[in-house]
């Protein structure tokens, strides 16, 4: 693997009549992410303006640990549930460290 941190921020906009169902969702996916080797940081929260845009920051040991966070089933299963339940186009941005 290699030695560069890979650091995501994903902003989620929800649909609100879901956004309960895919808060739950989410909760789903935290532990099991926390517990996955390579995963260094994983947030999950909302705009205190708009709780309705959920944001993400995940950061993991390297590239590869982050493409086997994106292959879990549970991973899988959260993209899944999100079909028709969103506001828009999810906007991600890799991150680096200083």
């Amino acid at each position: 693997m290699s030695q560069t941190k890979y650091i995501i921020q994903a902003e989620v906009s929800v649909l609100p009549d879901y956004l309960s169902e895919v808060k739950a969702l989410a909760a789903a996916t935290l532990l099991p992410t926390l517990k996955e080797p390579g995963c260094e940081a994983f947030y999950q929260t909302s705009k205190t303006d708009d709780p309705a845009t959920l944001i993400f920051f995940e950061v993991f040991a390297s590239r590869e640990a982050f493409d086997i966070h994106m292959n879990a089933s549970y991973t899988k299963e959260f993209f899944a549930g999100l079909q028709g339940k969103l506001a828009g186009k999810p906007v991600s941005r890799t991150l680096q460290e200083l």
